[in-house]
């Protein structure tokens, strides 16, 4: 079961973390629009392109793991953990080095 624990933790930091990045590119996008600053629209690219990363990888990555096993005929409930670790594992990968980023930014 280290897994399911491992899988539980990382979708728990995701769950917190993703509110955190939403409210400091608010922030950001707040005082540009008071200040009137073009500067944030690095900012709002970066949003889109890495979602839509995010989920390319995501999407292929759960695809490799439900391929990895129905070659190796796993157990649905292995099966379905693999799949769902997979798809989460590039969000989670994009939010944390969002936090750092944008929490080094900020001081």
């Amino acid at each position: 079961m280290a897994g399911g624990r491992q899988f539980r933790r990382d979708a728990f930091s995701l769950w917190l973390e993703a509110p955190l990045v939403i409210a400091m590119r608010c922030q950001e996008m707040g005082f540009a629009a008071m200040t009137g600053s073009t500067q944030n629209t690095t900012e709002m690219t970066r949003m889109v392109t890495e979602k839509m990363a995010a989920a390319t990888e995501s999407v292929v990555a759960a695809n490799f793991a439900l391929a990895k096993a129905m070659m190796t005929a796993s157990p649905p409930e292995r099966t379905a953990r693999a799949v769902t670790e997979a798809a989460l594992k590039p969000y989670g990968k994009r939010v944390r080095s969002n936090v750092r980023r944008l929490a080094k930014k900020k001081s």
